[in-house]
């Protein structure tokens, strides 16, 4: 088992703060088990003397090892106290490194895996780290540094003995690793379960709605079902993986004891150790081996504290998006330009192939196409979520490259089409746009959205909670809620996510009346399925496979006779169908 992978991780996840208390904690680590080697090693001289009845010399190397006790005893409170140390900055400063890191990667990162994985490292992961300073990592240090003492300051009383045992040196070595794998294995097996299984229970009781609605809220599950009954068996298997490793160990500790035993009876037997010499090995070979087997007691807990290390270590290493040091300033304001863009969520199928097209300030545009055609992407990536393969995007004339996040984001407001509202008051969740916005501000906004209407029925008005997700509400009234929040913004460009293709007649209209004030002080560029938004649009742009097949306004694409006019065609006809009785 190697400790410098261990230690190279945890200082990585420390980060240059706190690398200078886990060297110090290090120290004084090594120190008691170096100390603690020099106490067991005294026991040769005190034995000898003792029993051989020099009682001078035993007095005088008790007082030497009574010292060293005493030397071993300080280092032992001081390590113990830099590792509670370094336990709570773990504890209490974990969670916020890792939410900074993640706050500035690539929204592709959040993957519902990537999300599950991410909760397990912030809650047991954390707590398993700590408890790594605070219980695991001194006995594991020094359970290595005091033998290797014991066998350095047992060359200078026979060095046959301390080649006895450097000679069990490998085999333990070969034998703790191969322990930690097993186990180590085994609790990655046991962890992929375990991140399935949580996703599955946390869907489970979001979607309880849908689930009950197609008579499953009783009878359950089967994702559910089969995501714990793998996490059962990934935990048994866990479990037989890790035996062989045990026993290993205990092996490997007792094979080092019976060699330090032969080694020494063959000695005696030929007079090179007198009897007094073979009690004092004997006592020597107890305390060599008393480490390693608490070594090996803890390979298994510690290999699997150093996965925790290294999930939350390899969170740590992903690159976030780049940022200039300033913010390059805005040129064009509300202007979106997209120029010869490419992008594929992977290597091999890319979403967009050359786009190129420019939304002037306070126009609206309109993005048309089938489903899959890369609309949604566009509007991500003017947002950075992502950054471009190739090409450049410019909002307020300037690549969103060369602006930091939160100076592009104030010129952006988004409203999706599915609308996420966090357990917070109505007023609270308008105010996300802009927490410094006024009452007056935040009520004018929620008028404008018909957000109004909504605080008139609910029984504490604006201070109503509206639940996890919003599920006090109805879809049409968290979209309203949205487009509040985009109101109260004010950004000079606003991305729309169709906000009306799945709304009922009321909650439709307070949606349009809201995008008509949009539109008089902002920049839309809108993602459009009915023709109403189509036909309001400055300027549509159609896109095909990832490429723009036509850009123009209505009635120059109708003229043109291609995709657009298909398009226009096609939905007037679904438009005019309706359901007759049979007769």
């Amino acid at each position: 088992m190697s400790v410098r992978p261990l230690l190279r991780d945890l200082a990585a996840i420390l980060g240059p703060r706190h690398r200078t208390a886990l060297r110090v904690y290090l120290v004084w680590v090594i120190a008691y088990g170096v100390l603690q080697g020099i106490s067991a090693a005294l026991l040769v001289p005190v034995l000898r003397d003792l029993l051989s009845g020099d009682f001078a010399g035993a007095v005088f190397w008790l007082t030497v090892m009574a010292v060293v006790v005493v030397a071993t005893c300080v280092a032992h409170y001081v390590q113990a106290m830099k590792g509670f140390a370094v336990a709570i900055v773990v504890l209490t400063t974990m969670h916020e490194r890792v939410g900074d890191h993640v706050g500035a990667l690539p929204v592709g990162w959040f993957t519902s895996e990537q999300v599950g994985r991410l909760s397990r490292i912030v809650t047991s992961g954390t707590v398993m780290v700590g408890g790594l300073f605070a219980h695991l990592l001194t006995p594991l240090v020094a359970g290595i540094v005091t033998p290797l003492t014991i066998a350095g300051a047992t060359v200078f009383s026979d060095w046959r003995l301390a080649a006895a045992m450097l000679v069990s040196a490998p085999v333990l070595y070969l034998a703790f690793s191969w322990s930690g794998r097993l186990v180590g294995k085994g609790d990655e097996l046991s962890e992929a379960a375990a991140v399935t299984a949580a996703n599955r229970v946390v869907e489970f009781a979001r979607q309880q709605r849908t689930l009950r609605a197609f008579g499953r809220g009783v009878e359950g599950h089967r994702p559910l079902t089969d995501a714990l009954t793998e996490q059962h068996t990934a935990g048994r298997r866990a479990m037989w993986l890790s035996v062989p490793g045990i026993l290993a160990g205990g092996f490997a500790t007792q094979f080092a004891f019976t060699v330090l035993i032969v080694a020494g009876v063959l000695l005696a037997l030929g007079g090179s150790v007198d009897p007094v010499g073979l009690i004092a090995v004997l006592a020597l070979a107890a305390r060599f081996t008393g480490p390693l087997a608490e070594v090996s007691a803890l390979s298994g807990a510690v290999r699997m504290a150093h996965n925790d290390v290294r999930r939350i270590a390899a969170v740590l290493d992903e690159e976030p998006l780049a940022e200039p040091v300033s913010s390059v300033p805005v040129t064009r304001p509300g202007e979106i330009e997209l120029a010869g863009v490419g992008f594929g969520y992977t290597a091999d199928r890319p979403v967009l192939r050359d786009v190129s097209f420019t939304v002037p300030p306070r126009t609206m545009a309109a993005l048309v196409g089938a489903s899959g055609s890369g609309k949604t992407t566009v509007t991500r990536l003017i947002a950075r979520f992502w950054d471009v393969d190739s090409g450049t995007i410019r909002v307020g004339g300037v690549d969103v490259r060369d602006q930091r996040t939160e100076d592009l984001m104030a010129q952006v407001a988004m409203v999706f089409q599915d609308v996420y509202l966090f357990d917070d008051t109505l007023e609270g969740n308008i105010r996300v746009g802009r927490p410094d916005a006024t009452e007056e501000e935040v009520r004018e906004a929620g008028r404008l959205a018909g957000v109004h209407e909504i605080v008139a029925r609910l029984p504490n008005g604006w201070a109503t909670r509206v639940g996890e997700g919003g599920a006090a509400l109805s879809g049409g009234e968290r979209q309203r809620v949205s487009i509040a929040r985009a109101i109260v913004k004010d950004a000079p460009v606003v991305l729309l996510d169709e906000a009306t293709a799945a709304l009922d007649a009321e909650n439709e209209r307070f949606v349009r009346e809201a995008l008509n004030t949009l539109m008089s002080r902002s920049t839309l560029l809108v993602i459009a399925h009915r023709l109403p938004t189509v036909v309001a649009a400055d300027q549509i742009v159609v896109l095909d496979d990832g490429r723009v097949a036509e850009n123009g306004t209505h009635p120059e694409l109708l003229a043109a006779g291609g995709r657009y006019a298909a398009f226009w065609r096609e939905r007037n006809r679904a438009k005019g169908w309706r359901l007759t009785a049979g007769g």
